[in-house]
């Protein structure tokens, strides 16, 4: 009896442990708490969108809760919390829509997007409102705005010379975790190799990975141009975020809250998208200065391997169809 006593007694004290990392911190009392799981770093523009733009819009009577640098939810975990009831807010990956549902894979092809403005108008056109609609009634999650996060290159260690694909085989590619993301590694010619963000830095220091891909304003913020020697500009993805809240906070708003929510989730994507585009124009002569070489590949190249593989694969027959040509035709 008295070891079953224990056991009860430690389980009791790890459950009261979870619901501690779960509760809101102090000060949120009478306040609608908005916690936020996100990856990145509080110096990135997109959390500063957030903290400096959204938390101030929403209103008096919301509390917004930011933790960044994956300090609450491991990264690709956020969405599970969401439709567990343990997350309100999250800037999720397409991948992780993916995961579960596979027709989402389409919005994570490489070379599917050809800028920024083309984004936007893909999730604002009747194609793009129906894999929202896919996130809203098979996820639980309501897509509040698609934050443009910069358009992913080839970060390397290697001083190898990277033309084509071919040039790439053998090179040890971080991509995150999950099917989507390792396949375009693939796709792109790559060996790529599942880890965490937070890990990246240390594992090209050390030689565990050979090459990364990021935006470049994630490669200065997270100074990766400190411990590589060169960037290949492929423009392989528009990449972007789902800024998302769950449909158990969602559907307990008001009409006028949820309008409120709404526009300052545009406004602080907006502004975030333009400080990202300006940063971008400003980098490569930034990472020049630091010793890297920065040019640009044959991209056709890259695009038609890419797209050929990506046609030619299981993840093409969940796709919808005919989405592929609306969205090329936008």
């Amino acid at each position: 009896m008295g070891s079953l006593l224990n056991r009860r007694a430690v389980l009791m004290g790890a459950t009261g442990l979870l619901a501690a990392a779960a509760a809101p911190r102090a000060g949120a009392a009478d306040k609608i708490v908005l916690k936020h799981a996100d990856t990145i770093s509080e110096q990135d523009l997109r959390a500063r969108s957030l903290n400096e733009i959204f938390a101030k819009e929403i209103g008096p009577e919301f509390e917004f809760q930011g933790y960044f640098n994956a300090s609450l939810f491991k990264q690709g975990t956020e969405l599970v919390a969401m439709q567990r009831g343990n997350l309100e807010l999250a800037n999720l990956a397409p991948q992780d829509m993916a995961n579960q549902v596979p027709a989402w894979s389409l919005m994570t092809a490489a070379y599917l997007f050809r800028d920024p403005e083309h984004l936007k108008r893909v999730f604002k056109s009747d194609v793009g409102k129906e894999f929202l609609d896919i996130a809203d009634k098979q996820l639980g999650v309501r897509v509040l705005a698609a934050p443009y996060n910069g358009t992913r290159h080839i970060n390397l260690k290697p001083k190898k010379r990277i033309s084509t694909p071919d040039d790439l085989a053998g090179i040890k590619l971080r991509m995150p975790g999950g099917e989507t993301w390792q396949f375009m590694g693939k796709a792109l010619g790559a060996n790529p190799t599942p880890m965490a963000f937070t890990e990246v830095y240390t594992a090209l220091q050390t030689g565990a990975i050979d090459a990364q891909d990021n935006p470049l304003p994630a490669d200065k913020l997270m100074k990766f141009y400190e411990v590589t020697s060169q960037i290949v500009l492929t423009s392989h993805q528009v990449g972007y975020n789902l800024f998302s809240i769950s449909n158990k906070m969602w559907t307990t708003l008001s009409a006028e809250q949820k309008a409120r929510i709404q526009a300052a989730a545009d406004k602080a994507t907006d502004w975030s998208t333009e400080q990202i585009k300006k940063e971008e124009g400003e980098l490569a002569a930034f990472f020049k200065s630091q010793g890297l070489e920065v040019y640009t590949p044959d991209v056709a190249a890259f695009r038609a391997r890419a797209q050929k593989m990506y046609l030619e694969s299981d993840l093409s027959k969940d796709w919808p169809k005919g989405a592929l040509d609306r969205i090329n035709a936008l």
